[in-house]
């Protein structure tokens, strides 16, 4: 029995991975959205973006690979966002099907897959299909023939449509493309490729299959390659289209689920009734943009006002804006999460895990842009009621709604487009430049003097930094400005250190008590490669991540394509030290009480400084507890969350911000513990980098607690490897005392208890000296070469009270030697002091070990201070003193 034929999204995607699978390729799963390999590009736009380095023979691992590539178009120059809703096929996130080869297969077996999956498995009628070539390409019109295409259904194309390039030079190779007829009946508009109405719909490409086989030259020579490859790209949505029977992506049963769940949402009755109205182009638009936030948003794009953030943010608004079209006026487009995930979650596990995140994330926008978009709807409408076709709306308007309502150009574009109206965008760019004037004034009026002026232009000409670091420690990017002695500069040479910046980074720069990371560049352009090592990540202007770079071989220029890498040991040991303070400040609280108010904090590989408000000192017993409610909270292995939230509601559901920062009105809340459960231990406003779970942390030791002024005390803490090697350096400082106490280590706070009460003792029952008569030993002070000496025996006196009386003695002389023994319970202890101005030719551990000589004994300890005993009398010890002395 053969396997029913695939018809829904899920089946058709399973079985194109079943297929190539079998076919000896290596299946690798979607990479995310944000390129990690590729600098030039915002998102990932094509299936082969993942394989660059295998393409160009970087990586050689891989001869064969097929994948299902999530992509979006929606910024740069690969933008479909106008055109979404509008037409059959446009889309801002679709699906690439593709399947590689790397110097292995070539034209003929790609092509043949490539027929076989669509006519034998997905079972498309072979009348229906047609296939172009690149006019030159003969070797691929004759493959088409072997496998059965007839002559009048292989189309040579001479245009450059059918002709692949990378750029002016480089590789290069032809195209055959498969298209599919929608439509044989001939009611729908187009015709075949190659013909007058080839644009139409009716003819759908439905797969491209490119054939890289050349080295284009500069002057236009194509050199053959010595490793051909195959890049072959197919949208899913198309064969849905293909395989389903239908005429529109969007009546695919993956759009139409959630179609279906907006159309619901909106009091649509019937999709299929309306779908050619504006209605029918809002439910769309809803539906695509869906599709795109929420896996940007899963990737780890967050809405913001600048770069891939922008990007999203527009698409967002752009959904809501249509959402309030539909006459829904309340936040519903994150209701949708559901839906999409029903349709794609098993193929994307990702989303699935990210879901609760995603739908927060979209539904904190609806709110917040629900505030302003019905007003600046209203601005809108009275600013435009008197224009007609082929009018403009004047620029400053634009920027209204822009800067005040949050409207992104393009929305307000789009809210024209019916009505043939378009925007005064110098008239925009006007308003932009007067604003960042304003904004520039008036940071320098902020007391921020020491900025140099350098930043701001930096600042305008480059954008913000788009920041890569919480998902990755390595990314490719492209150098943006050098600035070199507070001067912005072409290049720098090795040797010169330059502060540098890049369009995007995994570096995290200094903020929130966090440091900057460290780590290595390499650089490589026009002018040759180079290197350099990262010594501070830091942030300018609040967009701006500034590297501090030495340059240690070649050149640096702006516009070299840059390799980053951040020291990976060194930001698992911040990120283990930043969660610790987190679960510090916790069981600060906990310990303390809620009067405790963060008054600081640092966070570096080494340890987490925590400065907080408390009127005294913490006790032994209050720093014990601390440590234990954080250990037991890293041994618990709790998870860590981060979560995108409306500043205001994020206080006040109790997240605890950091003093001294400054928050916009959306926040990163970092949640030890699952957000909305009983083991949720904390919740703080953080930009910080954190550990995925507590049990990252290992461990956390307190190493230091104290003042910093009135009513701030000090924390100091390790964690990880540093907190088990203080432990370590403790346990061998311990055993070390329990050697010279010669005692067990258990013993030795009763050994050092004991030698205290002896020491008490003692001093309560003698003179100035101990035990021992000072004043009486003073009168047995002798001349011996020059020197005071004293050297006498003591009776019944231990140890401690012979040292005691030496120090003594010594401070009576001014300048001198002593030598005392006592012979007590069977043993002789000796002790020898040398004053400090005579211990350099005399030295008091010489001395005795010529005393401990005689009575077979032996000692030790320091130039001015030395002690030691033996078995035999103390008259013999003390004669040989006497005897090493000269006297």
């Amino acid at each position: 029995m053969s396997p029913a034929t695939p018809r829904s999204g899920k089946e058709i995607r399973r079985s194109f991975v079943e297929f190539f699978a079998a076919q000896g390729h290596v299946i690798v799963p979607s990479s995310s959205l944000v390129p990690d390999n590729d600098p030039t590009l915002m998102f990932t736009n094509s299936g082969m973006v993942q394989f660059k380095n295998n393409f160009t023979g970087v990586d050689t691992r891989l001869k064969r690979a097929a994948s299902v590539q999530r992509c979006v178009r929606a910024g740069g120059k690969h933008n479909d966002l106008e055109n979404v809703g509008h037409t059959a096929r446009h889309h801002t996130f679709f699906e690439m099907l593709g399947n590689f080869s790397f110097g292995d297969y070539f034209k003929e077996q790609s092509l043949t897959w490539g027929w076989q999956w669509v006519t034998e498995v997905l079972k498309l009628d072979p009348a229906r299909i047609c296939v172009t070539y690149y006019h030159e390409d003969e070797e691929a019109r004759q493959i088409w023939k072997k496998i059965g295409v007839a002559d009048k259904d292989i189309i040579p194309i001479a245009s450059n449509a059918n002709f692949w390039t990378m750029g002016d030079t480089g590789p290069c190779g032809p195209c055959s493309e498969i298209f599919y007829d929608l439509d044989p009946s001939g009611k729908m508009y187009g015709d075949r490729p190659g013909t007058p109405d080839e644009d139409g719909d009716r003819w759908m490409e439905i797969w491209n299959h490119v054939f890289t086989q050349f080295d284009l030259q500069k002057d236009g020579t194509k050199v053959p390659l010595a490793n051909k490859n195959i890049d072959t790209g197919a949208g899913l949505e198309r064969i849905m289209c293909a395989v389903q029977g239908v005429q529109s992506n969007y009546d695919t049963d993956v759009f139409q689920a959630i179609i279906q769940a907006a159309a619901a949402r909106a009091g649509v009755a019937d999709y299929h009734a309306i779908k050619a109205t504006e209605q029918g182009v809002s439910l769309r638009v809803v539906a695509d943009h869906l599709r795109a936030m929420s896996f940007l948003l899963t990737d780890g794009v967050l809405p913001g006002n600048e770069g891939r953030g922008y990007v999203l943010r527009r698409i967002m608004r752009r959904a809501m804006r249509h959402g309030h079209l539909l006459g829904v006026e309340q936040p519903f487009i994150h209701s949708l999460v559901p839906a999409l995930v029903g349709q794609m979650g098993e193929a994307y596990p990702e989303l699935q895990r990210a879901a609760p995140m995603v739908a927060d994330v979209i539904k904190l926008e609806e709110e917040r842009f629900g505030r302003t978009l019905k007003q600046g709807m209203s601005l809108l409408e009275s600013e435009s009621q008197g224009l007609k076709a082929g009018d403009r709306l004047p620029g400053e308007v634009a920027f209204k709604l822009y800067d005040t309502y949050g409207f992104p150009l393009d929305l307000t574009q789009d809210a024209l487009r019916n009505r043939q109206v378009e925007v005064d965008l110098a008239g925009f760019e006007t308003a932009m430049n007067a604003q960042r004037a304003r904004a520039r004034a008036a940071h320098k009026g902020s007391g921020d003097s020491a900025l140099a002026d350098v930043w701001y232009s930096v600042q305008e000409a480059c954008g913000a930094t788009e920041f890569l670091g919480y998902s990755t420690l390595q990314a490719e990017g492209v150098v943006q400005a050098l600035v070199h002695n507070g001067q912005r500069v072409a290049s720098v040479k090795a040797g010169e250190t330059v502060q540098l910046v890049t369009n995007q980074t995994p570096f995290y720069a200094e903020s929130g008590g966090q440091v900057g990371d460290t780590g290595s560049i390499k650089g490589a352009g026009a002018k040759g490669s180079w290197q350099g090592t990262v010594t501070d990540c830091q942030k300018v202007l609040g967009t701006l991540f500034v590297h501090t770079v030495q340059v240690t071989s070649g050149s640096a220029h702006e516009g070299d394509a840059l390799e980053l890498q951040v020291d990976v040991a060194r930001r698992s040991a911040i990120a283990r030290n930043h969660t610790a303070t987190h679960l510090l400040f916790a069981g600060l609280r906990e310990v303390l009480g809620s009067h405790v108010v963060q008054r600081g904090s640092r966070q570096d590989d080494q340890l987490t400084r925590f400065d907080l408000s408390h009127p005294k000192g913490l006790t032994p017993e209050e720093v014990t507890a601390v440590e234990d409610f954080v250990n037991q909270r890293i041994w618990q292995n709790l998870p860590v969350v981060t979560r995108i939230v409306d500043k205001e509601e994020a206080v006040k559901s109790g997240a605890t911000a950091q003093f001294g920062e400054k928050y916009g009105d959306e926040v990163r809340v970092v949640y030890i513990g699952t957000p909305e459960s009983a083991n949720l231990v904390t919740a703080d406003l953080c930009g910080g980098t954190h550990v995925g779970q507590t049990g990252e942390i290992g461990l956390l030791r307190i190493v230091h607690e104290g003042s910093v002024s009135a009513g701030v005390r000090r924390l100091e803490a390790v964690t990880g490897p540093v907190a088990y090697q203080s432990f370590r350096t403790d346990a061998s400082l311990l055993k070390e005392a329990a050697s010279g106490l010669k005692c067990k280590v258990a013993d030795v706070p009763t050994r050092v208890a004991e030698l205290q009460a002896n020491a008490k003792k003692a001093a309560k029952a003698a003179p100035a000296g101990g035990a021992v008569d000072v004043s009486k030993l003073l009168g047995g002070k002798q001349t011996v070469q020059g020197m005071a000496a004293i050297v006498a025996e003591v009776p019944n006196a231990d140890s401690e009270s012979l040292r005691v009386a030496v120090e003594s003695l010594k401070g009576s002389l001014g300048s001198g030697v002593v030598l005392l023994g006592s012979h007590t319970e069977g043993k002789t202890t000796l002790v020898a002091g040398v004053t400090k101005d005579l211990s350099g030719k005399l030295g008091a551990n010489a001395l005795l070990t010529e005393a401990c000589k005689a009575i077979n004994g032996r000692g030790g300890g320091r130039p001015e201070l030395a002690m030691g005993g033996g078995e035999g009398p103390v008259a013999s010890a003390l004669a040989a003193g006497r005897a090493f002395l000269g006297a």
